[in-house]
């Protein structure tokens, strides 16, 4: 499949280390590169999830060459409890998810994600609910301030949420380009040639489409539904979701900072933990990657490995 490169390839299967018979989650299908050098490496079977319906249409090629061994599933990967339940699906051998936006998304300019070409304002992946233009245009100025500064970590947050203000004042704005050229009205270009429109397109898509909720949600999920030997994988692209991945999959491996000694919590007897850690520290893209495709240039990866099973005995399905 074209379109798109899946970051960190090789690192995600070794890690993953698929199997003849086993069952894996690749719960951010986008282009399906992950999907397919899964299924290429083993007799297994993957469920795709993407809430984007064209990536699910994109992916029909693909599932016709793996007959029935592929299984597209429309939906958020952090409803992956409800979505494989209905697929008769209970337990896993191994889950990739690869966060963030997919180049196909990007380099959409009617999807809106993107201020490199002039579009609609939208950013939904998903194709509902509430765009980018709406929020834009109808959220209070200190409200639209603090979701640039929390999702986009943008110092300048007030100034810029000030000259939107101004702006739809005199006119809604509809268009990509329009709100880039608002940002950069009142920011200077950065010294690391990063677009200063970058941290507020970030923050906006992060909110519109809830993609920390969304992350914190599936590593619960994948957390419950690995057999022991099985594998969660995150490539994460800034900062903020790799905060969230780090944290949960350091408190799941047992290596979370102990309580206070005046801490009541410390008294607990700490049980042993369900996962190990596969890396102690995030892996990171090689140079020759990042030269090939510079959009890898900021990925984490960081993986788990199931020891035990959760408390409810899971019975593996049938393949």
């Amino acid at each position: 499949m074209t379109g798109h490169t899946a970051v960190m390839l090789p690192e995600v299967v070794r890690l993953l280390a698929p199997r003849d018979g086993g069952i894996y989650l690749d719960g951010t299908f986008g282009g399906g590169g992950y999907t397919e050098a899964l299924l290429d490496a083993a007799a297994c079977t993957v469920c795709a999830i993407d809430r984007d319906p064209e990536a699910i249409l994109r992916g029909a090629t693909l599932a016709a060459r793996f007959r029935g061994r592929l299984h597209l599933i429309e939906g958020q990967f952090g409803d992956m409890l409800s979505l494989l339940a209905h697929a008769g699906v209970h337990a896993l051998d191994g889950v990739v998810l690869d966060l963030g936006v997919s180049s196909f998304q990007l380099d959409d300019p009617a999807r809106g994600f993107s201020f490199r070409t002039d579009g609609p304002l939208d950013m939904r992946m998903a194709k509902h609910g509430t765009t980018a233009a709406e929020l834009v245009n109808t959220l209070p100025e200190r409200e639209l301030a603090d979701i640039l500064y929390q999702f986009g970590e943008e110092r300048a947050s007030r100034r810029i949420a000030r000259a939107i203000a101004t702006a739809r004042s005199e006119a809604p704005i509809t268009t990509t380009s329009g709100l880039a050229g608002i940002i950069r009205s009142v920011l200077p270009p950065d010294r690391s040639g990063i677009d200063p429109a970058t941290r507020s397109f970030q923050a906006l898509r992060i909110r519109i489409n809830d993609e920390l909720g969304e992350i914190e949600r599936a590593l619960t999920a994948a957390a419950g539904l690995l057999l022991p030997g099985g594998r969660l994988v995150v490539v994460a692209f800034h900062s903020l979701e790799d905060r969230i991945v780090k944290r949960f999959m350091t408190d799941a491996a047992g290596r979370a900072a102990a309580p206070s000694r005046h801490d009541p919590r410390g008294l607990v007897q700490r049980t042993a933990p369900r996962f190990r850690l596969l890396t102690p520290r995030a892996l990171r893209p090689t140079n020759r990657e990042t030269a090939a495709n510079p959009r890898a240039r900021s990925a984490r990866l960081r993986a788990i490995e199931c020891l035990s099973p959760p408390q409810a005995v899971i019975e593996r399905p049938a393949p």
